[in-house]
């Protein structure tokens, strides 16, 4: 059962809106049984449940335990816009792994169309209440790869064909990792590039290559 998130009030915990109408109805909660609980200031509660409805959660809390998920480095994850089934996997799976954040842009051979920010941030949150997060990282949308490379301060491109290794870029502890569409980059998108890397001379999926850069990324900052 995931982590979900609450409104702590001293020794008493209430989960309202959709988390409360996912307790009583998908996952049938009653009064007297625990679930988990993270809270923001670091800690996991053990909570029992004292009231159940589809509007509204409440329980006391038992026990408590430090909780410390995050990651230090704040790693975005850049990615063209992908077919649905795809850009969810790489949604839900990267948040799992710690991405700090999202960004769906539009590149030239870009296979999906328009911008579903609500759904995406629907995905982004149950993925984090399923791996304990403290937070739920924010999806947002940029016209091109050159809008969301412009709007940081580095951004490490991702080409099979770069002469270095992401592994070998450790510096700094914050970035972006930029993921191209299915069918690749252009020449004037890689153009664009003040940094690139690769993960290695196999052909990979953009939603596989959007898991592995982050794991890497996060690995070679001790996250």
């Amino acid at each position: 059962m995931p982590a979900f998130f609450g409104r702590r009030e001293h020794g008493r915990v209430v989960i309202e809106g959709g988390d409360a109408r996912h307790l009583a109805r998908s996952l049938r909660a009653r009064p007297g049984e625990s679930i988990e609980v993270v809270d923001p200031d670091g800690f996991l509660l053990d909570v029992r449940l004292d009231a159940v409805s589809v509007k509204r959660v409440e329980g006391h809390v038992v026990g408590q335990r430090a909780h410390q998920p995050e990651p230090i480095s704040q790693i975005t994850i850049a990615i063209a816009n992908l077919p649905a089934p795809a850009l969810e996997h790489v949604l839900s799976r990267c948040t799992e792994a710690g991405a700090h954040a999202f960004v769906v842009f539009h590149a030239d051979r870009s296979v999906g169309r328009g911008e579903k920010l609500e759904r995406w941030g629907t995905i982004c949150r149950e993925a984090a209440m399923l791996a304990g997060r403290l937070r739920v990282p924010e999806v947002s949308a940029a016209s091109s790869v050159e809008a969301a490379i412009g709007a940081v301060d580095t951004a490490v491109l991702l080409s099979r064909e770069a002469p270095r290794r992401l592994a070998d870029v450790i510096e700094p502890r914050d970035l972006m990792l930029v993921i191209g569409p299915e069918g690749g980059w252009t020449e004037s998108e890689l153009e664009l590039a003040t940094e690139s890397a690769t993960l290695g001379p196999r052909n990979l999926r953009a939603e596989t290559a959007a898991v592995v850069a982050l794991a890497i990324a996060l690995a070679t900052r001790g996250d």
